[in-house]
C-alpha cells in the first residue's frame, strides 16, 4: 500500500484539479454551470482514484483504479474541449489544462502498465 500523496501523479492531478477550479470559477450560465460541474466532477474523479487504487491490496486492483482515473482523464478532455468551443474559456487557459491533463494521462499509463507488468510476473 502507498501513501497517495507520495506519488506524484497524484500531486500533478491535484495541482490540476486546482488549475480546473481557478480556470472555471468564473463560467456562468445555464450550460455553463452544467459543464463547469461536470468537469469538476471528472477531474477530481481522476485523483480520488488514484487515492483510492493506492490503498488495494494488489496491484491488480490498483490497476483497475488507474484505468478508472484514466476514463476520467478522457472525460476531462472532452469536456475542456467543449468548454473552449462554447468560448467559456480562453485559448491560453485551455492550452495550458489541455497539457497538465496530457501529463497526467501519460503518468497514469506508465503507471498502469508497471502495476499490470508487476501483477504478471
Amino acid at each position: 500500500m502507498a501513501d497517495f500523496r507520495n506519488l506524484i501523479v497524484w500531486q500533478k492531478a491535484n495541482n490540476l484539479s486546482t488549475a480546473i477550479v481557478e480556470a472555471v470559477e468564473s463560467v456562468k450560465g445555464n450550460a455553463g454551470t452544467i459543464i463547469r460541474n461536470q468537469v469538476l466532477r471528472s477531474t477530481f474523479s481522476i485523483q480520488s482514484n488514484i487515492a483510492e487504487g493506492s490503498s488495494k491490496r494488489s496491484d491488480r486492483e490498483f490497476a483497475r483504479y488507474i484505468r478508472i482515473a484514466l476514463g476520467s482523464s478522457t472525460e476531462s478532455a472532452n469536456h475542456l474541449i467543449l468548454l473552449r468551443g462554447l468560448a467559456l474559456i480562453d485559448e491560453r487557459s485551455f492550452e495550458k489544462l489541455n497539457s497538465q491533463l496530457d501529463e497526467v494521462g501519460k503518468m497514469l499509463c506508465g503507471l498502469e502498465k508497471k502495476l499490470d507488468d508487476d501483477a504478471s510476473g
